[in-house]
């Protein structure tokens, strides 16, 4: 049986986009689900089928401090974002890698023709010296899960 240290934590992990690593303080909406249907069956009203339907998944949600200049992940977003639907929209890989404490990866995931589809920002405030926290939303088709080997 393992003990409470040999479990990994949630803080140590990259991301990476095109070959490089980016840091993050958080990504979020890691979920992958089945759909329900409910049906009846004609004269039985006890109870219904709850049937399958399609696979359905939540935006990927990159959340770090302003990078002012040089991000190739801004870069892309800000293009995509700023050119709307009027140019083919450029999909990517993006992977996120849970590590334990020898920078081992211990799990993967692997999303598939990911594009931006928000970009925020945190309110500017006079009164406070917070941190800047950029906010990016990816949208994709699939993902992958890939634990260590």
């Amino acid at each position: 049986m393992k003990n409470s240290n040999e479990y990994p934590v949630g803080f140590y992990f990259s991301l990476s986009f095109e070959g490089e690593n980016v840091a993050f303080k958080e990504v979020s909406g890691i979920t992958k689900e089945f759909g329900v249907k409910d049906i009846t069956n004609g004269g039985e009203s006890r109870f219904k089928y709850r049937l399958p339907t399609a696979n359905s998944s939540k935006n990927l949600v990159l959340k770090r401090a302003i990078v002012p200049l040089g991000s190739k992940l801004i870069a892309w977003c800000s293009e995509t974002l700023n050119d709307g639907l009027g140019a083919a929209i450029q999909t990517k890989d993006v992977s996120v890698e849970l590590m334990d404490n020898d920078s081992k990866i211990l799990m993967k995931w692997t999303f598939y023709n990911s594009y931006p589809v928000k970009y925020s920002l945190s309110d500017l405030k006079s009164q406070e010296s917070e941190l800047l926290i950029e906010t990016v939303e990816l949208a994709y088709a699939y993902f992958d899960m890939t634990p260590s080997t």
